[in-house]
């Protein structure tokens, strides 16, 4: 089934304990659409880079099958830029450069080859273009996925809740699930967001794992021990990505169907950590991901015998 992913194309640079990474490849549209890319070849991605932006990073969308129509090039102009230092828990972090530039005027034009797309993954942007995608598609899709964060909480409340009226699951961390709802338990919350408009909330619990809320029920999964975290920038998104384009490969968006999204999701963040950048999920193939999801059931899977 076809896939519109519509979040950001950029540069990041990264500072951790294990390194410096120098200017490379990032952005929720490119983690979301690298991994959604394992499971789906008909992705749609669309978002705005300027002409500083290397040819050869744009390869590394054509070699897996993602359409690149809708990705907007500025003459003249400059992608969007991050930097950030990891503290040595690898929890937190401080932007230490921000730089919009033709991010700033980002207005998308989805294609018209794009605006029947059946499954839709809008990113970390601001609540008004992810209003306006809503607004271009052509038929309703068949899921609607937003990310959100803090930010948008802060400054633009109202709009953000508009669009939540529109989507079908919020992916959100728990700290911005408490500030969303105002309640600090998150079944109480859970139940509050629900009232906004989403069917269901994935909560991202970084390190603890997920929590995917829906129809009355909770499903838990666990994040997978790794011996080291080399850099967990772009982790929520490459979750995110697996999450919807497993369901757009299975055509199932049940609870069920979810549960086993979100186990897909987490096994491909938990590549994502393992390198700087996409450097790691560009790498991998079906068998690597199937073992990995295999040491996600390990992790939970017991008998029990009640007498």
């Amino acid at each position: 089934m076809s896939l519109l992913i519509v979040g950001t194309v950029a540069f990041d640079e990264l500072i951790t304990p294990f390194g410096e990474s120098g200017r490379i490849m990032g952005g929720s549209g490119t983690y979301a659409g690298i991994s959604a890319s394992n499971f789906s070849d008909d992705i749609r991605l669309v978002s705005i880079i300027g002409e500083d932006f290397p040819a050869e990073y744009l390869q590394h969308f054509k070699t897996r099958n993602i359409n690149t129509e809708g990705i907007k090039t500025v003459e003249g102009g400059k992608t969007f830029f991050w930097k950030g230092k990891y503290h040595n828990d690898m929890n937190s972090r401080d932007s230490l450069e921000t730089e919009l530039n033709v991010l700033a005027d980002f207005n998308p034009e989805i294609p018209a080859s794009y605006k029947n797309s059946e499954f839709l993954m809008l990113g970390n942007l601001t609540p008004a273009v992810q209003m306006s995608v809503l607004d271009q598609m052509e038929t309703r899709p068949k899921l609607v996925v937003l990310d959100t964060m803090n930010f948008w909480m802060d400054v633009a409340l109202d709009e953000l809740k508009e669009v939540l009226k529109r989507v079908d699951v919020l992916t959100i961390n728990d700290e911005e699930a408490r500030q969303l709802s105002g309640e600090y338990s998150l079944v109480k919350a859970a139940k509050k967001i629900a009232e906004m408009g989403p069917k269901y909330l994935i909560i991202k619990k970084g390190e603890h794992g997920a929590l995917l809320f829906g129809e009355g029920e909770v499903f838990f999964a666990p994040a997978l021990p790794l011996e080291e975290v080399f850099d967990p920038t772009g982790a929520g998104d490459t979750f995110a990505g697996g999450f919807i384009g497993y369901l757009a490969q299975s055509r199932d968006i049940s609870f069920a169907s979810m549960k086993r999204a979100v186990i897909f999701g987490s096994a491909l963040a938990s590549f994502c950590v393992e390198k700087f950048g996409v450097e790691r999920i560009v790498e991998i193939n079906k068998e690597d991901m199937a073992k990995r999801v295999e040491q996600f059931v390990n992790l939970v899977q017991f008998e029990v015998i009640l007498d």
